[in-house]
């Protein structure tokens, strides 16, 4: 087990007895960690005076030294203390420590089955099988609609124009639902899966922008953009918890669509350099896989408003994935492995 150590001096800026504001500085200046570090804490001030009943706190639950580092969500944790200092308490300013993914992610890569037709008008935001029934959000403004598309074709035999105000977003269907997220109009629209009627509306919380949706069949999961993936409450629209989507160097941002699939979230990321989907725990947000889909912008007409990679939807029955991209004129059909 590696063991490191986290050194937090408090200094404050008035003499006893006076209003004072702690400041945590961090020794050694590295504040990263992986399962299996250990976090130990020191608390002293400035003036060497004696502080009593010592507390600390990660995310606003006490902690117990040595604190080892386990089954913690990755991601940015805000770490604290608090102390009594000749019967009055005083408390630390928090900083952040950074827990990381241990291990690099594998590598996989696609292997394409079939091809097919896909609308080079349609700026894909979202994309689901239900069935044989594949459901495709499209964005801009103006332009955005929900769909429902027979995939071999490529036609749609409903196209649902949204308001010219609304940038459509990311999609996903549960019971008996169809779920689409709004970009920064702060609305997602919920809809009668068999007539496509919307039926109600919820607004975001602390997620600002709605990017990508999927669900486990018990809850729904949505980017903003960020490196967060939020759990939804489908019932109320309710944000419950955010895991961060972590690698062994960095917080990675700009997830997109979102894809779930045997109990792991595939997700695009908003590059315009690579054409790379991510595979990741839902419960900490380790990316366990990186997919390099490279090549395959190139096979799809070279129109001006060709734009990135976006759209994963799995078919369960075909145990295959689909796979397109904003203005793309093809779908494809791949297989994934690892490298």
């Amino acid at each position: 087990m590696k063991w490191m150590s986290l050194l937090l001096s408090l200094v404050f800026l008035k003499a006893c007895g006076d209003e004072a504001t702690p400041k945590i500085t961090l020794k050694p200046n590295a504040n990263t960690y992986v399962a299996g570090d250990t976090l130990t804490v020191d608390l002293r001030h400035k003036k060497s005076l004696a502080l009593t009943q010592v507390q600390y706190f990660l995310d606003d639950a006490p902690m117990t030294l040595p604190y080892v580092f386990t089954e913690e969500k990755l991601g940015d944790h805000l770490l604290t203390a608090s102390a009594q200092l000749e019967g009055k308490e005083v408390k630390a300013k928090e900083r952040s420590v950074r827990l990381l993914k241990s291990s690099p992610p594998e590598l996989w890569t696609y292997t394409i089955v079939n091809e097919y037709p896909h609308d080079s008008n349609a700026y894909t935001q979202g994309l689901e099988f239900d069935g044989e029934d594949l459901y495709e959000s499209t964005g801009l403004k103006g332009k955005s609609s929900l769909r429902k598309v027979d995939y071999k074709s490529g036609t749609p035999s409903v196209n649902k124009p949204l308001d010219k105000s609304y940038f459509g977003e990311g999609l996903t269907l549960l019971n008996d639902k169809i779920y689409q997220l709004t970009w920064q109009e702060n609305t997602a629209f919920v809809y009668d899966k068999s007539t496509m009627k919307l039926e109600s509306s919820f607004s975001y919380d602390q997620s600002k922008e709605g990017w990508g949706l999927c669900n486990d069949g018990e809850f729904l999961y949505k980017s903003d953009g960020t490196a967060k993936i939020w759990r939804l409450d489908p019932a109320t629209g309710k944000e419950l918890d955010y895991i961060e989507v972590t690698s062994h160097k960095t917080i990675v941002k700009n997830i997109n669509e979102l894809e779930w699939v045997n109990g792991k979230i595939y997700a695009n990321t908003y590059q315009f350099q690579k054409e790379v989907g991510l595979i990741i725990d839902p419960n900490t947000g380790a990316i366990e896989g990186v997919i390099d889909f490279t090549g395959l912008k190139e096979k799809v007409d070279q129109i001006p408003n060709l734009n990135v990679l976006n759209g994963v939807a799995y078919h369960p029955q075909r145990e295959t994935f689909f796979v397109t991209g904003k203005n793309w004129s093809k779908i494809f059909e791949v297989t994934l492995q690892k490298k």
